[in-house]
């Protein structure tokens, strides 16, 4: 059976949660018109990556995160709910990166929705990356799961939750078959060696490797009107070098199917694929199967949901239930 899988490689409406919510659906409904039966969006593409993390001290990203909060989406929000309606008119499985709110705290979530629209999973960064934890909070070990579609087994992780070894692996013993890689945009700290382009594509092409699964890489751009979202003493933030996209989509087997051809261009890059080709590449290796040592080594996942309290049911008491020594004589309090 034929899949046709496509990655986003666009700009949000940075810092826009109603304008990027319109932008997604239209995105959604050309990719559907392309032939895509799947749909993969970037890390927090609602509302846009947080740049201002890295271009302003502290003090001056106030305003920022102000507004990063209003325009952040719950997952059971009206925005969401629009996009998974956009997917079950169309018909096809949208994996969508956001910062999610969640009363006065905000994660760097993923929310794999079903050709019917209905929530199919919703997963949380287990480790936001340096600056980003001071805005995000982290994930847990529910997040680590790989879901059973009608496309096949699917699961997502972001940017570089990649470079976690016990992270890639939790999703590889769960034979995921189409991983969805959601990074930002490359086009700042484009010349740091591990945060480019190509340190991130190469973890990305290994993550296929050594999973023997497709794995679709979606990406930001940045683009000079964009830039001046993040304005440092009334200029772009030298961080910003514009551009980087680099979607893409690599086979089982670690080879490039299909990218983008300009970083600085938005566009949907399609593949058409064939989940029989992940048997040929696990012939060679398949590290949690034929390849695997379980005898040498032992490997455990905590994969409860956590939450801060655990709060009993509220019990109301009754006047009539109250001891008898504290009643009046006439039955009154």
């Amino acid at each position: 059976m034929t899949i046709r899988i496509a990655a986003v490689q666009a700009e949000p409406v940075w810092l826009d949660l109603a304008a990027t919510t319109a932008k997604t659906i239209q995105i959604i409904e050309e990719a559907a018109a392309g032939g895509a039966e799947l749909v993969a969006f970037p890390e927090t593409w609602l509302p846009g990556y947080p740049i201002f993390l890295w271009a302003y001290p502290v003090p001056e990203q106030m305003p920022f995160i102000a507004r990063y909060h209003a325009n952040s989406p719950k997952v059971d929000g009206p925005e969401v709910a629009a996009i998974s309606e956009a997917a079950r008119r169309n018909a096809v499985t949208v994996v969508l990166g956001l910062s999610e709110k969640d009363h006065g705290s905000l994660y760097m979530s993923q929310a794999i929705i079903g050709p019917d629209g209905s929530l199919l999973q919703h997963r949380r960064k287990l480790k936001p990356t340096h600056a980003e934890r001071t805005l995000f909070g982290e994930g847990d070990g529910s997040g680590l799961s790989v879901v059973d579609t009608t496309l096949g087994k699917l699961g997502a992780l972001n940017c570089w939750e990649h470079l976690q070894p016990l992270v890639k692996f939790t999703m590889y013993a769960q034979h995921e078959q189409i991983h969805v890689a959601a990074w930002p945009c490359f086009g700042i700290f484009a010349e740091h060696p591990s945060l480019g382009s190509e340190a991130s594509m190469a973890v990305s092409r290994t993550y296929a490797l050594e999973s023997g699964a497709f794995v679709i890489v979606s990406t930001q751009i940045i683009s000079d009107e964009g830039a001046r979202t993040f304005l440092v003493d009334g200029a772009p933030s030298q961080i910003i070098d514009g551009g980087g996209g680099f979607a893409r989509i690599y086979g089982p087997e670690g080879a490039l199917r299909a990218s983008s051809l300009d970083p600085t261009v938005e566009s949907i890059v399609y593949s058409d694929i064939e989940l029989a080709d992940i048997d040929l590449a696990k012939s060679f290796a398949d590290p949690v199967g034929h390849y695997s040592r379980p005898d040498v080594f032992a490997f455990s996942v905590d994969r409860s949901k956590r939450s801060p309290a655990t709060l009993g049911e509220v019990e109301t008491t009754s006047a009539t239930e109250l001891p008898s020594e504290i009643l009046a004589v006439d039955g009154s309090l």
